[in-house]
């Protein structure tokens, strides 16, 4: 949909709802809505970051709709990373069984991933996305000037996404890194695309999507109760070592694809403060029970043969993953 296509849809709805968070508000939330014709909407911002992305969040969301009538020719803007385009996409597929909406991602990481594919949820219990739906989006609408206000450490987040799609799909995205990213962010956008257009209720080939991310979220949550919490892009770039590591022993992975991803692995944690130690795995590992993923009661992984060769559903001993992260602890204490 071009942009002024979308310009005439929201024109059109009985009401335009613009969700964000307070760091976001500051920044972008006049210049979008006037870039998108909206600027009677009705503004709703929340808190920022992952913490509130909740069910809690969601009600407040529902009951700000409730309070303003608005009915199911309403549309929901979602203007944000992936926590409130998440959100949003979620808030606005449970109201009244369903509303329209559309995400404006302000992130790396929301324009190559997060708001792409009809994923949509919260949190609960400290465990990544356990309340969610699939649907889509009206319109991802993407401009990257919305990127000169991300500080570095987002930025970093984002390009650990687009070299998971060089592992999983098209190698050329290995090579991203903090100067050439923008030339990247439409073809990262497209194989997501491609990928979800096949599968899209994450059934079969979808998975592939979420190399690096089975111990990558479990990183993620865990670090979410220490002092020093990780962003979602740097817990699954220590994700895909682990991913890489299982590979090499389990699928005949060659070993040079490890070694020549240690360099960048070190260039996306530059910003992060990594604490993490050999009696945390217990606790890591807990996290893995809750993943979505498991089958029979076993965390499944996506593995790689090659690059550009991802397995789907693979299972792996316990004691494997386990040694997966303490030789991972071991490498970050070097970098």
């Amino acid at each position: 949909m071009r942009l002024e296509e979308l310009k005439e849809t929201l024109a059109e709805a009985s009401q335009v709802f613009v969700l964000t968070d307070e760091n976001v508000a500051q920044y972008w939330l006049p210049e979008v809505e006037h870039w998108l014709g909206c600027e009677q909407a009705e503004e709703i911002v929340v808190g920022a970051g992952e913490s509130h992305k909740t069910l809690q969040t969601a009600q407040e969301v529902w009951e700000t709709l409730l309070e303003n009538n608005a009915d199911r020719n309403a549309i929901l803007v979602n203007l944000g990373g992936g926590t409130i385009t998440d959100l949003g996409g979620f808030v606005a597929s449970c109201y009244q069984r369903g509303i329209r909406f559309v995400n404006v991602p302000t992130t790396l990481l929301a324009m190559v991933d997060a708001a792409i594919g009809g994923k949509n949820g919260v949190n609960l219990g400290g465990c990544k996305n356990q309340i969610g739906t699939f649907t889509e989006p009206l319109e991802v609408m993407i401009n990257p000037i919305c990127l000169s206000s991300l500080p570095e450490r987002e930025l970093l987040s984002g390009l650990a996404e687009m070299v998971k799609y060089g592992f999983i799909a098209d190698d050329a995205l290995l090579k991203v890194n903090e100067t050439n990213y923008e030339q990247y962010i439409l073809r990262a956008g497209d194989l997501k695309r491609d990928i979800v257009d096949d599968d899209p209720t994450d059934m079969d080939q979808r998975k592939v999507l979420n190399f690096g991310h089975t111990l990558g979220h479990a990183i993620e949550s865990f670090t979410m109760t220490t002092e020093s919490p990780l962003t979602h892009g740097e817990s699954v770039a220590l994700g895909m070592w682990c991913a890489l590591w299982l590979s090499i022993q389990q699928c005949g992975l060659h070993e040079e694809v490890l070694i020549d991803y240690e360099p960048k692995l070190r260039s996306l944690l530059a910003e992060a403060e990594v604490e993490l130690h050999p009696e945390d795995i217990d606790a890591i590992l807990s996290y893995l029970d809750h993943d979505k993923k498991n089958k029979d009661g076993h965390a499944s992984f996506v593995l790689l043969k090659a690059v550009e060769k991802p397995i789907i559903d693979e299972e792996v001993p316990d004691e494997l993953v386990r040694e997966s992260l303490l030789e991972l602890i071991k490498l970050v204490d070097e970098l």
